[in-house]
């Protein structure tokens, strides 16, 4: 299928590994032009490098997206689309697992600012221009702790709840949803990235278990049997992100192997 999507313009978030790195790879393949960052610069250059084989233009940002320098460094990058960003992938990485007796205000304050501020600004500083040229698409990978929380990730579960309930209105403007321009959320269950394995280090130290006991634990839990990739994961983002998905807005689609229990 063609997505339609092959010369625009994308941003991704977190885009030298795990999910980031997946929705930026997807998007290279179907002919789009992306602006990957991630603070890394290593990790950063050497996925650019795996990407830049599909022909497209492939910019970099190694900068933390988190910060107003950081944003600022992306609309300015040499060669690149300035704010004119016809896809925006969001993803700043969750904060870290723990529990809620240790957090104080500033642990709570940098999850609010990096996983909901952050794509409100980046949605903020893009989404007039898709309306004006009649095509955007926004897509939040946030988390699947937003429709059943774990206990291990309060401050995860509290940020990118706050992101949701914003996109749940803003995603409904006539000026927006009615300009070809679509916001949705992507909630990522159990995926083989850094962050799951980091997750269940943590876990398998609070429990006394060793990390393969947890995750092996885990993946029992998951209908599929296994745990989701980051391949699969981006081509779900690009099919988000085509001229076929204009009709969806304002979601929050659940890819988790059928973990989730509810029917709503």
């Amino acid at each position: 299928m063609d997505l339609g999507i092959k010369g625009k313009w994308a941003l991704v978030g977190g885009a030298s590994k795990g999910l980031g790195f997946g929705c930026a790879q997807a998007l290279a393949q179907e002919g789009v032009n992306v602006v990957m960052v991630a603070r890394g610069a290593d990790a950063l250059q050497d996925a650019a490098k795996a990407l830049r084989s599909h022909g497209t233009q492939i910019l970099v940002v190694a900068q933390d997206i988190t910060t107003e320098a950081g944003r600022e460094a992306i609309w300015g990058v040499a060669g690149g689309p300035g704010k004119n960003f016809d896809i925006v992938v969001t993803n700043a990485g969750g904060p870290p697992p723990g529990d809620f007796r240790d957090w104080d205000r500033d642990a709570w304050i940098k999850a609010v600012d990096a996983n909901m501020l952050t794509p409100i600004e980046l949605i903020r500083a893009t989404v007039d221009g898709m309306a004006a040229r009649g095509f955007g698409r926004v897509v939040n990978i946030t988390s699947s702790a937003v429709k059943s929380p774990i206990d291990i990730l309060g401050l995860s579960n509290g940020a990118r709840s706050g992101l949701t309930g914003f996109v749940a209105g803003t995603s409904r403007s006539s000026q927006l949803a009615g300009r070809n321009v679509t916001i949705n959320n992507l909630l990522p269950g159990a995926f083989d990235t850094d962050r799951l394995r980091s997750n269940q280090k943590t876990i398998a130290t609070k429990a006394g278990k060793s990390v393969e006991e947890v995750s092996e634990a885990r993946r029992k839990t998951i209908p599929a049997q296994r745990f989701g990739t980051a391949q699969e994961f981006g081509e779900t983002c690009a099919f988000l992100c085509s001229q076929q998905a204009s009709y969806i807005t304002g979601q929050n689609i659940l890819i988790d192997g059928g973990a989730y229990p509810g029917a709503f």
